[in-house]
């Protein structure tokens, strides 16, 4: 902003020593203290944008050899911000508009130069307004750029402490039960009362129904068929899915195998397995529609259901993290995830290259 208090930097193209001094007398009436440097030439011009920056730059419009339109780049190319105003005689109104379109601040004309005091104070606000959203954008853009990069790090956490977790219960859980089951059908074979026996049995099943639920919470946590690749366990997913569920479910995929960077894989795994668990809680659907494809680099997964469907605001609850947690996901490996209504029912769609630069994460 113009202060009263200290002078203010310009930059004057202008041919005429006169015109110059009569510029500043204007600021100076106004009570603007100004330090101005007067350049004529496109090469002194150059040099002094090299330096330290101007507060604002005046121009002349018709020049020796140039016209203020042949200043303007050089200004907006070596101080951009900065305010550039055309100070000079009657050039037409079709000129000053074209000026302004190409970046002037404003068109002063020289027989009114009381406007110049006005048009600065205009013309530096508004670049200072420009440069705060300027710097709000790039502060937004770095505190996303952060969070992206923490929401990341927390998912890596996560997969991490499930995999420890799944290792854990396949060695200490998984192994004790097997062992007791075991030793429980050895003692078993070996009574003949039939009331122990069929405490015995009665236990054996027990054992057998917490075997199957580690093996459930081992698979959730890290599926193991991930290790034998993405489309395996896709069909795996959605099979399984069919079986607890009764929902028809229909997995397509024209290739066996997708060579895909294990990060990918991980993705792509968790982002089915979290829709087909929106699907089962909110979608009230009798089918869905699993469609794998890759090509161009790219792998496309579509998840698609007959269910209700959802409305906008369905995504925007303030406790709905797992379609942004998804979305976060693909971002990070540089993917996106698209969910939009179908005819009849939703689909959750995933876009992702096939291969990442695992050192990220």
């Amino acid at each position: 902003m113009i202060t009263k208090a200290q002078p203010m930097r310009l930059l004057y193209l202008e041919d005429s020593e006169a015109d110059f001094v009569l510029a500043l007398h204007a600021l100076r009436r106004d009570g603007i203290v100004a330090e101005a440097t007067r350049v004529e030439t496109l090469d002194a011009f150059r040099e002094q944008l090299s330096g330290p920056p101007f507060q604002a730059i005046l121009a002349d419009y018709h020049l020796a050899g140039f016209t203020a339109l042949d200043a303007l780049p050089l200004a907006q190319q070596l101080q951009p911000g900065v305010p550039f105003i055309i100070v000079s005689g009657a050039v037409g109104e079709l000129v000053a508009i074209n000026a302004i379109h190409l970046g002037a601040s404003d068109y002063v004309l020289k027989d009114k130069l009381q406007r110049l005091t006005s048009a600065l104070g205009r013309a530096i606000k508004a670049s200072e307004m420009q440069k705060a959203k300027e710097r709000a954008e790039a502060r937004l853009k770095e505190s996303e750029r952060l969070l992206g990069e923490l929401a990341q790090h927390l998912q890596t956490s996560i997969e991490d402490e499930r995999a420890s977790i799944a290792r854990e219960i396949h060695d200490d859980i998984g192994g004790s039960l097997t062992a007791l089951k075991f030793d429980l059908a050895w003692i078993g074979r070996r009574m003949t009362e039939p009331s122990l026996v069929e405490r015995v049995q009665s236990a054996l099943a027990v054992i057998d129904h917490a075997l199957d639920a580690s093996q459930r919470i081992m698979l959730n946590l890290r599926p193991a068929v991930l290790d034998q690749g993405l489309v395996p366990a896709l069909e795996w997913l959605t099979g399984n899915f069919e079986r607890r569920t009764r929902i028809q479910t229909h997995f397509s995929c024209p290739h066996e195998q997708i060579s895909a960077s294990t990060k990918v894989q991980e993705v792509a795994y968790r982002t089915v397995q979290e829709a087909l668990t929106n699907i089962v809680k909110h979608a009230h659907a009798d089918s869905v529609k699993v469609i794998v494809s890759a090509n161009t680099g790219f792998l496309s997964i579509e998840v698609a259901d007959d269910g209700r469907g959802f409305e906008d605001t369905d995504l925007n609850k303030s406790h709905s993290f797992g379609i942004r947690g998804l979305r976060e996901r693909a971002r990070a490996i540089g993917g996106w995830l698209d969910v939009g209504a179908v005819a009849n029912g939703a689909s959750v769609t995933l876009t992702v290259p096939l291969r990442t630069d695992e050192s990220r994460f």
